[in-house]
């Protein structure tokens, strides 16, 4: 019986950290043939990686995947304009594709949507012309989440932004999407019937379920209370509310509270700026982007892990990747986000404290609830949370309901 051969459209893929690097690689060892059409990797720091540039190379293979690249304008120092280009250069650059894909032997599409909405048409294009099935993996709800990120007043712009995005999640036959929420959203855009579309959360790597002490980096980061974020640095994050949390509970005279940040973006220049002018320096530390194999030896040393995102109603719809990865830490969590992340958090998995989003007072004030705690109870917390994670987020149980609902006829 032949491999069933799937084309995998985004703009993201490895060496860039995301989570379809992993979805690539189980689906290949579930006996699948896997195809991706992507960008040049510049993600997050706005410059290609090394080993890459605008002559390539257009065409690896990494870990038995078959990985196609076409150029793309990198997101620079991370501008609203360098940004736009970015968003509008790999659309239009994967469309040189199409005649080459016209000829292969693809069973499934499968579009995974990150931002930009527009980074899935040539899948689409191809789904249409040769009748093959597609699904979508809507991950950043559009044009809501670009909302988020890029202050646009122009009521034009947001309407147009509207259309197309609405376009692009009317045409796969199947989406999958995160949350209950988002499904209702994506039925009232799509008038989809409810077996196409899927709620599927995201699964983080197996890497993060493991501990991983480093002796050198714990001397660095010293002994005290350390509250850790992890992940891409943007205005989404809801920066402003983890500040004004710090300074809040360094003003009470907790300045044994050390915050770390590991990762990169087009925030962190604005928010180290931050830092200094509010004489922060002393209880922030910045690590900068890691590879993904770096984390667990911050979240194994963390005694909490933060996380934000800005308050918006159609956000609340969104459950971040990093929220799966810290509850597989074993980890307690303080979040400032509304919606479905609550009752994930303190509902199911009973793994930790979630406020508000931009409730600034509220996280300082779930911080300091763990502050206090003794190790043992938020040793507990982590504990109730990675046994969650195995029950109902483990990667292979996840993976495995997003392979048989793109492979499944619908």
């Amino acid at each position: 019986m032949a491999k069933p051969k799937v084309l995998v459209v985004g703009q993201h893929f490895w060496p860039e950290g995301f989570r379809i690097n992993d979805i690539c690689e189980y689906f290949v060892e579930q006996g699948m043939e896997v195809e991706v059409l992507c960008g040049l990797p510049n993600y997050p720091r706005g410059e290609f990686y090394p080993g890459y540039s605008l002559r390539g190379p257009y065409r690896e293979e990494h870990n038995r995947i078959k990985v196609f690249r076409v150029p793309e304008i990198p997101r620079g120092d991370n501008s609203n304009l360098r940004i736009f280009l970015n968003y509008v250069s790999f659309p239009l650059t994967s469309l040189s594709h199409l005649p080459r894909l016209m000829f292969g032997k693809y069973d499934k599409i499968f579009l995974y949507q990150l931002s930009p909405v527009m980074m899935s048409i040539a899948g689409i294009l191809l789904s249409k012309v040769r009748r093959i099935e597609s699904t979508m993996y809507v991950l950043d709800l559009w044009p809501e989440n670009l909302f988020s990120v890029l202050d646009v007043k122009n009521k034009t712009f947001r309407r147009l932004a509207e259309r197309i995005s609405h376009w692009h999640y009317r045409q796969p036959d199947k989406i999958v999407v995160l949350s209950e929420q988002m499904r209702a959203k994506i039925k009232t855009i799509t008038g989809l019937p409810d077996d196409k579309i899927s709620i599927v959360p995201q699964a983080c790597e197996s890497l993060y379920e493991v501990e991983a002490y480093d002796a050198e980096l714990a001397g660095r980061l010293g002994d005290g209370f350390k509250v850790v974020f992890t992940g891409n640095l943007s205005p989404a994050q809801s920066f402003d509310t983890i500040v004004n949390a710090a300074q809040e509970l360094k003003n009470e005279g907790l300045t044994d509270i050390s915050w770390v940040i590991v990762g990169d973006g087009m925030s962190r220049a604005d928010l180290e700026e931050e830092v200094r002018m509010r004489g922060l320096d002393d209880v922030f530390l910045f690590e900068g982007h890691h590879p993904v194999t770096d984390i667990p030896k911050y979240t194994t040393l963390a005694d909490v892990l933060v996380a934000g995102l800005v308050k918006s109603d159609l956000l609340e719809a969104t459950i971040p990747a990093k929220v799966m990865s810290y509850i597989a830490s074993g980890r307690p969590l303080a979040l400032a986000m509304d919606g479905e992340v609550g009752r994930l958090v303190m509902d199911d998995a009973q793994c930790g404290l979630v406020s508000p989003a931009g409730d600034a007072a509220a996280l300082a004030g779930n911080i300091r609830k763990l502050y206090h705690m003794t190790p043992e109870e938020r040793q507990a917390l982590g504990v109730r949370g990675k046994a969650y994670h195995f029950a109902n987020l483990e990667r292979s149980i996840v993976l495995d309901r997003l392979k048989n609902f793109i492979l499944t006829p619908h």
